[in-house]
């Protein structure tokens, strides 16, 4: 059953978010204004070295008050591909050079109320150029063993959606190897 849209206005904006008010019609024939948060697209990398270990960083979310892991991610920029975002953001975030990109998964964590799209990406290896020129990323970047991931998402050390689908995947992808 598909409802028809029959128009759209915008509530509120700015470079990161678009409220919006979207006038639809459902199957059944009830018609009304449903909200609709637009958002620019999310580029995500994980990044595996020879050791079985991803890269990832320790970092706080003021808007749910929590510290969590997380893969390195970010916003696609404009003339961007999700694959230079993701190559981008590895460097800023973490400081290392990505190795060789692939894309991995594709998500759409919240699709009842959000447009938002991850793309998730496995990056094999980096080269440490430096420190990261993203300051207020994270407290601390480290190589996590694979083999620790599954208990750290038990845990609840690990639950940002972007870093979640990356990791659960990886990990599927990495038990059929």
């Amino acid at each position: 059953m598909e409802w028809k849209t029959h128009g759209e206005r915008q509530v509120y904006t700015n470079k990161w978010v678009n409220l919006c008010l979207v006038d639809v019609q459902q199957p059944d024939g009830r018609r009304w204004e449903y909200h609709v948060v637009r958002l620019r697209h999310l580029a995500v990398a994980a990044v595996v070295n020879d050791r079985q270990e991803v890269l990832m960083m320790w970092r706080h979310r003021f808007i749910t008050k929590s510290w969590a892991w997380e893969l390195p991610m970010g916003l696609v920029e404009e003339g961007e591909t999700p694959e230079e975002a993701a190559g981008r953001e590895v460097l800023e975030e973490t400081g290392y050079q990505p190795g060789p990109i692939k894309p991995l998964v594709y998500g759409e964590p919240a699709n009842g109320i959000t447009d938002s799209q991850h793309h998730v990406f496995r990056i094999d290896g980096g080269t440490y150029a430096g420190p990261p020129t993203e300051k207020n990323e994270s407290d601390r970047i480290e190589w996590i063993p694979l083999s620790e991931v599954r208990g750290m998402i038990d845990r609840k050390e690990i639950v940002s959606s972007g870093s979640l689908i990356g990791l659960l995947y990886l990990l599927m992808d990495e038990s059929i190897r």
